[in-house]
């Protein structure tokens, strides 16, 4: 399989604008059960009201610490959801009020396809990290999913090295080296952490507020702000 051949049709970035829904080979993943000693849970306080969260250190151990990190350093007080459409997911933890970015850590290392294999997938509720088109550059921004949203979940890559046959937007491919696959970004998809447990009715809430343009971004801020006022760890 040429590598040049296989990008040109296979690339595709999910990060920064809205992404299309598109199929995705499917997973035989089921959900590990998760013991409470390795359950986080938090409380999200925001000007629409509070959501709580709980977070799996079992299924995404760098993620979830990175997060409770940024939540302990008191990052997220302040910030705003500054990225909310409708009929796809809500985003923030990355800018304040006046649209101004927080400076961040290095970033988290990916951990979406051991999250998936341990169950974890783009469903409505859950709470995954948002990112650049460079799938190693999670730092504080996250997201919650307000439908479910398969086309996010990274892509399964099939046993063997070469593997002997991949399917991807449509097209076959033969006999690609594994690592290729591996470091393809776009089949890396979005780390899943954890899951809203209550308050759905205010992430409702954001996701049906008027939006518009605001501060360096377009379209999909809202046009009144949504503030995280802050996020405190409740075990």
């Amino acid at each position: 399989m040429n590598r040049s051949r296989f990008f040109r049709y296979a690339r595709r970035f999910l990060a920064t604008s809205l992404v299309m829904a598109m199929a995705w080979p499917q997973v035989n993943a089921q959900t590990a059960p998760t013991s409470a000693a390795n359950v986080s849970k938090v409380r999200i306080s925001t000007s629409a009201g509070d959501i709580e969260a709980e977070l799996y250190a079992d299924k995404a151990p760098k993620t979830v610490a990175n997060f409770l990190q940024y939540a302990r350093d008191k990052h997220y007080e302040g910030t705003i959801f500054h990225r909310v459409i409708a009929g796809f997911m809500v985003q923030g933890g990355g800018y304040d009020a006046q649209y101004k970015e927080k400076k961040t850590r290095a970033p988290v290392q990916h951990e979406g396809r051991q999250a998936l294999a341990a169950g974890l997938k783009n469903t409505t509720g859950t709470l995954a990290m948002a990112r650049t088109n460079d799938p190693q550059s999670a730092t504080s921004q996250f997201f919650i999913n307000v439908v479910d949203n398969a086309f996010l979940d990274p892509t399964p890559i099939p046993d063997g090295d070469p593997v002997a046959k991949f399917e991807y937007q449509g097209r076959v491919y033969e006999n690609v080296a594994r690592a290729q696959l591996l470091g393809a970004t776009q089949l890396y998809g979005y780390t899943v952490f954890g899951k809203v447990t209550s308050g759905m009715d205010v992430v409702q809430k954001i996701r049906t507020t008027p939006t518009g343009s605001g501060g360096p971004f377009p379209s999909d801020v809202p046009k009144t702000p949504v503030l995280i006022q802050s996020i405190t760890l409740l075990k």
